[in-house]
């Protein structure tokens, strides 16, 4: 009987993804609306699965060391403060400054953006309808995390002022609990005549809230100590959440810029896909419903493989 309740109401604290699964999903699908006429119609058509495989970035942190970097940069370990004026924004030029060992150190998100944009660009050139799928997403995912604050600092988690959990807190609890207040009506794709200066703005703006994410959660926890947290049932388990009240006051207290900043990254991901398009000539996508995307095998194949691996890199869990 003892095992039985140990089973069914074990306290565990969630463990977060960048942004959260939720979040990423929903950016990539909404993204798919921004489009023109002559994309949206290709991308309706797989927008199931450009939004099932926005995770896969997140999952192949099991099993492929290079992976983390790609979604984060320390700007806190280059610049003591906005505006960014010590990290080249050129690949090239910060390799010859700083070394690519060092880069991949302390992440290297803007540049993977840029490089995910030309890999897209070629997939439209060459009309193959699978990797622009996958690129598509994977593209939508890397943008999504540059505008999440806390991944342009070293403090990712508040693990160097006790305030470990917060990276879950901002990007996977709050919109997951108030997404669905959000207005996502974001307009129409941009074509981006710099799209390398527009993810450093991207950047830009993250590095200068990160400051503010963790202020203000420590100044709430001081007046909220008794409720920061409570207990929620999850399949067979109760687990330690923060709670809704604190979760509210904090989103409050942050004048909504978790909303703010998902529908920047809509709006950012499907311009980054227009412009990909554009670049390639406006390739007509003439793709027919018996010709849909299928990357099923995958999926499983790399869901086969993350509940018997720990996952490589950075960990960010409350």
């Amino acid at each position: 009987m003892r095992w039985v309740f140990l089973t069914t109401f074990c306290f565990i604290f969630l463990q977060s993804n960048p942004w959260g699964f939720f979040a990423h999903k929903e950016i990539n699908y909404l993204a798919c609306f921004s489009l023109p006429q002559e994309m949206f119609g290709f991308y309706k058509q797989n927008i199931e699965l450009i939004r099932e495989w926005a995770v896969r970035a997140d999952q192949r942190r099991y099993v492929i060391d290079a992976e983390a970097p790609r979604h984060y940069i320390d700007l806190d370990h280059y610049e003591v403060a906005s505006p960014i004026d010590t990290v080249p924004i050129l690949w090239k030029d910060a390799v010859a400054k700083y070394g690519e060992e060092h880069l991949n150190e302390y992440g290297i998100v803007p540049w993977y953006v840029n490089l995910m944009r030309y890999k897209l660009t070629e997939a439209f050139k060459a009309k193959d309808f699978s990797k622009i799928v996958k690129y598509s997403a994977d593209l939508g995912h890397y943008i999504s995390d540059a505008h999440v604050p806390l991944h342009t600092t070293q403090n990712y988690n508040g693990q160097l002022t006790d305030q470990v959990g917060i990276h879950g807190l901002w990007e996977s609890r709050l919109p997951e609990v108030f997404a669905t207040n959000y207005d996502f009506f974001v307009g129409k794709a941009q074509y981006l005549n710099n799209p390398q200066q527009t993810i450093w703005n991207v950047i830009q703006e993250s590095f200068s809230a990160k400051d503010s994410v963790l202020f203000i959660e420590k100044e709430l926890t001081k007046t909220m100590p008794s409720t920061k947290y409570s207990f929620e049932t999850r399949g067979a388990s109760t687990v330690k959440v923060y709670s809704k009240m604190f979760s509210k006051q904090y989103h409050n207290n942050l004048n909504q810029m978790v909303e703010r900043r998902m529908q920047k990254a809509i709006l950012v991901t499907g311009s980054f896909w227009f412009t990909a398009w554009v670049d390639a000539g406006q390739p007509k996508l003439d793709f027919t419903r018996n010709q849909r995307v299928d990357l099923q095998k995958q999926i499983d194949s790399l869901n086969k493989v993350i509940y018997n691996t720990p996952i490589k890199g950075r960990m960010e869990t409350h």
